[in-house]
């Protein structure tokens, strides 16, 4: 910070504290902590005490602009229109404000969202420049230190939680009275967002993000972690259709207890509080997390939330609102059977009746995935024009078998398709290495062997690529996983067995025929 500053004052040519405007009738920069900037020269010191802009930029925009003749807002627009600052980080200057433009190594960029306890901020690191999200415990919470304590606990609890379907805490810490979580910045929206623009939206698309989101609840129940506030707005969803679940267990932060349903002896939002207690169950949260996703899942079918919603407490904590749900075949009647029986089943009333544990759903979205995917069928994406016999091997080539490929470039799999139609086998195509996955673990098996190509998919494919090893159902799927000469870490991830290989791209004929006769069951 010296050093920026000392930079600013030979800039401006002198040696010592400048003298500030008429606004400012003493002469030492520490009163600009307690002042609004009136001038440039203000505003300048202001943003390089602060080291929100890099010195050599800072002196250029001065120099530029004509410094001394500005007022701080003119300069400050200047420092906005030249991405230097942001609109909410020069509202915060002009008003005099010190804090809450960082909180650990993340500099605050502008708020994105707010919630009941919380605001969240996007940020970036100050030594990578990665994008990050910040959530802020509001001030009246942050004056209780209990709920500071609540909010730091929870927060290095899911700083544990690793997996591709729950949003990454990086750190966890408090600064200037503030308790703060940084956390992995997705680029999307959330289901509510989604179905608010679209209104309900395709079975399919829904069962797989479900299926996403309950990878990643099984992943935390299995660690001893639950949500404890499910809903539409805590599933994110990427601009790559990536399901992230966010805000794990932080819904005890500013849940303590509640006038109607008494105190609340485990932290969780005043819903599953009356869920649980119309079923009479205590401390119920594993159920209690797939009904409310369960409820997630219906308002993406339905377009329309299947309980009564409101902001006031009492409403949202009678047990009514769960006994009066509309059935989803009755409210969205072209849903498929089989959807609506998994959707019912997680949102059932009683929760004995309901799916016992993440896993169970998880399993029962997949044989849903498998039956959709083979009601879609399983000819080759390739033009009309070449016909159903395009992904079949030709006249006098011997059949080897079926190749179920999953790759989403267009190109790329009509390159591969016509390479392994050379090699005399059928291929079937999905883009989605998740419902492949799935399709194999009905039967008869969909095909003989499952390449999975990461080359645009990158980690994704790993992700379903080694399901296949620590399933037991999936254990005797013939798997390749092809990787590109620069995906080293897709190669490092990658586990590898008697039955799943590695392979290079291109794929060379001899060295697929090789690995394939490995990895094969032999027939008896």
């Amino acid at each position: 910070m010296r050093s920026q500053n000392a930079a600013i004052r030979g800039f401006m040519g002198v040696n010592r504290a400048p003298v500030f405007g008429p606004a400012y009738p003493v002469v030492s920069c520490q009163f600009c902590r307690f002042m609004k900037p009136s001038t440039a020269d203000n505003l300048l010191h202001l943003v390089a005490d602060l080291e929100l802009v890099p010195a050599a930029a800072l002196n250029e925009a001065f120099s530029e602009s004509g410094g001394h003749a500005l007022n701080a807002e003119a300069f400050g627009q200047t420092l906005v229109r030249r991405e230097l600052l942001t609109g909410f980080q020069l509202e915060r200057l002009l008003r005099g404000e010190r804090g809450g433009y960082g909180y650990g190594r993340a500099k605050i960029l502008y708020q994105i969202g707010a919630g009941s306890f919380a605001r969240v901020y996007r940020a970036i690191h100050r030594d990578t420049g990665a994008v990050l999200a910040v959530k802020v415990l509001r001030n009246r919470f942050s004056n209780d230190p209990e709920k500071c304590r609540a909010f730091q606990h929870e927060g290095e609890m899911g700083r544990l939680l690793r997996h591709p379907n729950i949003v990454a805490i990086e750190d966890v810490g408090q600064e200037n009275g503030a308790s703060y979580l940084t956390m992995e910045f997705v680029e999307g929206q959330t289901l509510r967002e989604l179905v608010k623009i679209r209104g309900a939206v395709d079975a399919p698309r829904v069962v797989d993000l479900i299926h996403q989101a309950v990878c990643g609840l099984e992943y935390a129940h299995r660690r001893g972690v639950t949500h404890r506030d499910m809903k539409a707005s805590n599933l994110i969803i990427s601009s790559t259709g990536r399901a992230k679940l966010v805000d794990f267990g932080l819904a005890g932060v500013d849940e303590s207890g509640d006038k109607v349903l008494g105190r609340v002896e485990k932290p969780r939002t005043i819903d599953y509080v009356a869920l649980e207690k119309m079923a009479g169950v205590r401390d119920d949260s594993v159920r209690s997390d797939i009904y409310f996703l369960g409820s997630v899942a219906y308002l993406a079918l339905a377009g329309a939330a299947p309980l009564t919603e409101s902001r006031d407490r009492s409403v949202r904590g009678d047990p009514r609102r769960f006994t009066q749900v509309v059935p989803l075949g009755t409210r969205a009647p072209e849903v498929p059977r089989d959807v609506v029986d998994v959707v019912s089943r997680m949102m059932h009333t009683d929760p004995i009746e309901r799916f016992q544990t993440a896993t169970d759903v998880k399993l029962a979205l997949e044989a849903v995935i498998a039956r959709l995917a083979s009601s879609e069928g399983t000819s080759s994406p390739a033009p009309a024009a070449a016909g159903p016999k395009a992904a079949t091997p030709g006249a006098g080539v011997v059949s080897n078998g079926t190749v179920m490929l999953v790759e989403s470039g267009e190109k790329a799999q009509q390159v591969l398709r016509d390479f392994f139609v050379k090699l005399g086998y059928r291929v079937l195509f999905t883009e989605n290495p998740q419902r492949a996955v799935a399709r194999f673990s009905a039967t008869p098996l969909p095909a003989d062997v499952l390449v999975i190509s990461s080359r645009e998919l990158g980690m994704a494919a790993v992700e379903a690529f080694n399901r296949l090893s620590t399933e037991p159902y999936l254990s005797d799927v013939p798997a390749v996983l092809l990787a590109s000469p620069k995906q080293a870490d897709v190669v490092a991830a990658a586990k590898v067995d008697v039955r799943r290989k590695v392979l290079p791209l291109p794929v060379q004929p001899a060295e697929f025929a090789r690995i394939l006769a490995e990895i094969r069951p032999r027939k008896n």
